[in-house]
């Protein structure tokens, strides 16, 4: 018999607790897991496919073979899973605020992702994403990435926490543009249509600015839903 409702894993933060449960939904007839940051929902396995193309149509605006890849909250793991379906990704860096988000992932408490943490392209860093964008070290001493693709903050304009907001100005993406290699690209998942001042300020900083608006299926409304995936080339 499927239990209802479990709590898998739970952790303080400076942020707040953040855990991880598991439940039945009888509405899609199918066990869902989610991530909350004290009673605010972060993530559901039900709702994914705004997630993957955060990677698809990231990697797709970069050229070229051998790519390295920084992604910006690990999550329930579908972004990073979706960018290691590129044959062209030899290493990927997920940057992880919470030790606690890293170890469900080390012990595969999420079906869907089992074996992200073990595969041999993929390492797993806890640490703060938004303060290794603007230093100069960076996200791996100083390396340069052909792609970061961001999906921690619900949108440009809703921070999970008040040091993130600057980040989303133009001095914050400058500094993080700089940790790209020429050409290669920013995108960045957001839970709200697209904001006509983050498209002014991505604009400042690169180019080929675009945004594209995610939809589909939601089965508590029986209607369409959307997210959107904002891509950007440093010139």
């Amino acid at each position: 018999m499927t239990m209802r409702f479990e709590e898998l894993g739970w952790r303080d933060s400076p942020m707040g607790e953040i855990s991880l449960r598991r439940r039945f939904d009888p509405e899609v007839q199918a066990e869902v897991y989610e991530v909350k940051l004290d009673e605010d929902f972060l993530m559901s396995s039900l709702f994914t496919v705004a997630e993957r193309e955060l990677s698809h149509l990231g990697l797709a605006r970069v050229s070229g073979d051998d790519l390295d890849v920084v992604v910006g909250g690990l999550g329930l793991g579908y972004t990073a899973l979706a960018a290691l379906e590129d044959p062209r990704v030899r290493d990927l860096l997920v940057v992880e605020y919470s030790e606690a988000v890293i170890d469900w992932h080390e012990r595969d408490l999420l079906p869907d992702t089992v074996g992200l943490a073990a595969d041999e392209r993929v390492r797993l860093v806890c640490a703060d994403f938004f303060a290794a964008a603007v230093s100069e070290e960076g996200f791996d001493s100083g390396r340069a990435f052909d792609a970061i693709l961001l999906d921690i903050d619900h949108s440009p304009s809703r921070v999970l926490h008040s040091p993130h907001a600057e980040f989303y100005t133009a001095a914050g993406l400058r500094a993080m543009a700089a940790h790209l290699k020429p050409e290669g690209v920013f995108a960045i998942w957001s839970d709200d249509p697209p904001e006509p001042e983050f498209m002014r300020v991505l604009m400042e900083v690169f180019t080929g600015v675009k945004a594209k608006r995610v939809w589909f299926d939601n089965p508590y409304t029986r209607g369409r839903s959307s997210n959107t995936v904002y891509t950007a080339v440093r010139a």
